[in-house]
């Protein structure tokens, strides 16, 4: 039996692999916008989840918030405060509470009592102090308010973002020693999880609030290298923030406790200071991953936390986060081209659902190490592969193997199909040993009756005493394994296995024999010579199964009791019975009742073989004794 290439055509093969590459080049352009404030949300909100979810609240003792907040409004006053209570803020922070260095994040555009105002320029001119400017970069309006204090000399080996327009202090104040920058750079959704490092504005370079913090009060003593791959110490750029600490980790003191000398001394003293507020009359709120609506403040606590990190060594080592993503997509595609056409659909979905949360499992350790890659890419890349490659291979299975079955119901009963397809049709089509009734027919002298035929009649004639040896074969479950010319071969139990195989071999036989019966009785009426049916019938042990190569498969039985049939068969020829059964069958038919003919020395085989012939088509002379009373 003839069936279908197992192997998918070329073209299969090619569309599998062009799905795979696509995922592929998917994940590589995920990881191509990740960095920056492009990405894609859902890769944003993958981070961010993270983020959240690994965010420690570890106290960190390196830093204080000094919080303007809504307590300190109610017993001080509305804001804006005076400049005086601002210069005693300050000093008291400098000189009773001993704090290393203070950076503000409240911009002051404009004079207001000149006593309070000199104490601040004093002040920004000799302590440990940083004073904001807060940077645009939208672009929208030539934004220019207040006086520009000064920054370093740009220089091109540095990359610095540049900005549109500024809101800076008023004059007294521009003479500040530290300047440092409050303005972020928004994503696309209004979320600040980017930083600028350095602002370029008119040939100068301005570091965050939180860089220039730490060149002036943090003994920093070069520029930041190291931490995350994409992080704070990546280059002066754009960079992300990593917000390892969630925002109760930060000691947070309102402004009222340190005026009023109540705070506690041990968490100020020696610490770097951000004065800010939470106040929602100020308007300081932003967006973050941590929390939807936060001060600005804290954000510039979280840069800080991030950079004395990276400065005490205490940041997580970088790793190529994108190499690895690719290399994970790259591995995963490798092995659904693999599977695809190997396992079912729903275990190919399983294995990539399985290959997507071990992703995430790994991202999850890979964002503290690298705040650049793109943690979904992956998933596009499992996810199309999920809506394209898997139904697209599925589709293709189901075309073969509808290809395939129309093959084998042309060779095998269709309640034999039934059953196989209830089965693991792989699996039964493996070769196998199995107890099997092979039988094989011909017409007797096929030469002589077409010699004088048409082609045409010739084929007609063929195709007819076919279809009487094909039609009882089918009836009768049996496996048909091919065509001869003018003749069949086919076989009983397999590739489904069958107790009385021997005995429905028989049936067939005889159901043959009627077919060309009455066969030739048309033939007689139209004044054609009558064919003869010359059948051989053997059972034992053989090899059934699916054979063949890559490019041409084949089912069928090999053994020597298919050998025996083909003998038996041909012996027919030199008796006068159209049906010759051997030995094998002899001793397993239960149905049928058998009558010896004698014996004979097939060709290729030592010893004499017993023949039988089925009882009631044997001649009244030649009826002897039932299978029982055989030897």
């Amino acid at each position: 039996m003839k069936l279908a290439p197992i192997r998918l055509a070329p073209a299969a093969v090619s569309l599998r692999a062009v799905t795979a590459v696509l995922a592929v080049l998917l994940s590589a352009g995920t990881q191509w916008r990740a960095g920056g404030t492009n990405a894609m949300p859902a890769d944003e909100w993958l981070r961010d989840g993270m983020l959240r979810a690994q965010a420690t609240t570890a106290p960190e003792t390196r830093l204080a918030v000094i919080d303007i907040d809504e307590r300190s409004l109610a017993t001080l006053g509305p804001w804006p405060w005076p400049r005086e209570r601002l210069a005693t803020l300050l000093e008291l922070l400098a000189a009773h509470y001993g704090t290393r260095g203070i950076a503000l994040d409240l911009v002051m555009p404009e004079a207001a009592d000149a006593e309070g105002d000199a104490r601040l320029a004093a002040l920004a001119r000799f302590a440990p102090l940083v004073v904001p400017h807060a940077f645009d970069y939208l672009g929208n309006l030539p934004l220019r308010v207040g006086q520009l204090g000064n920054g370093v000399p740009a220089h091109p080996a540095r990359t610095a973002i540049p900005a549109s327009g500024f809101i800076a202090n008023h004059a007294a104040l521009a003479t500040a020693a530290h300047v440092g920058n409050i303005g972020f750079v928004p994503d696309r959704d209004g979320m600040i999880r980017h930083l600028p490092m350095l602002t370029r504005f008119g040939g100068q370079d301005y570091p965050t609030l939180s860089l220039a913090l730490l060149q002036c009060c943090g003994g920093l003593a070069a520029p930041l290298r190291g931490g995350p791959t994409g992080g704070l110490g990546d280059g002066t750029g754009l960079q992300r923030l990593a917000y390892r600490k969630a925002w109760d980790a930060y000691a947070v003191i309102p402004a009222a406790m340190v005026l009023d000398r109540s705070a506690p001394a041990d968490l100020l003293r020696d610490k770097l200071v951000l004065i800010g507020s939470s106040s929602l009359g100020l308007s300081d709120r932003v967006a973050t991953p941590l929390s939807p609506s936060t001060s600005g403040m804290l954000v510039h606590a979280a840069a800080l936390t991030e950079q004395l990190d990276i400065r005490d060594s205490q940041a997580p080592a970088p790793l190529p986060g994108r190499l690895l993503a690719m290399l994970f997509s790259v591995v995963v595609a490798g092995v659904t081209l693999y599977t695809l056409p190997r396992l079912s659909a729903l275990a190919n979905v399983a294995w990539l659902l399985a290959a997507s949360a071990l992703w995430l499992g790994a991202a999850w350790l890979l964002v503290p190490h690298d705040a650049a890659f793109s943690v979904a890419g992956p998933l596009f890349a499992n996810m199309f592969l999920l809506a394209v490659a898997v139904p697209l291979a599925w589709q293709m299975a189901q075309r073969h193997s509808h290809r395939l079955l129309g093959t084998l119901r042309q060779y095998v009963a269709e309640a034999v199909v039934d059953e196989l397809l209830k089965r693991d049709l792989n699996a039964a089509l493996a070769p196998s040993r199995q107890d099997v009734t092979t039988l094989i027919a011909d017409m007797e002298g096929y030469t002589g009756h077409v010699e004088s035929l048409t082609v045409e009649q010739a084929a007609e004639l063929t195709r007819d005493f076919l279809d009487c040896l094909t039609r009882p074969v089918l009836a009768h479950r049996g496996t048909l394994d091919k065509f001869t010319g003018d003749g069949l071969v086919t076989f009983w139990g397999a590739p489904l296995p069958v107790d009385d195989h021997a005995d429905l071999a028989l049936d067939a036989a005889l159901a043959i024999a009627r077919e060309v019966e009455a066969y030739n009785g048309s033939r007689r009426q139209r004044g054609e010579a009558p064919v003869r049916v010359r059948i051989g019938i053997e059972s034992g042990e053989a090899m059934a199964g699916d054979f063949g190569s890559r490019a041409r498969s084949v089912y069928t039985a090999v053994g020597d009791s298919v050998n025996v049939a083909s003998r038996l068969e041909t012996a027919a020829r030199d008796l006068p019975y159209d049906i010759i059964v051997g030995p094998g069958t002899a001793s397993r038919a239960r149905r049928h009742r058998l009558v010896a003919i004698g014996d004979i020395v097939l060709r290729g085989r030592q010893g004499h073989t017993a023949l039988y012939t089925l009882a009631e088509l044997a001649r009244p002379a030649a009826a002897g004794i039932a299978l029982g009373e055989a030897s």
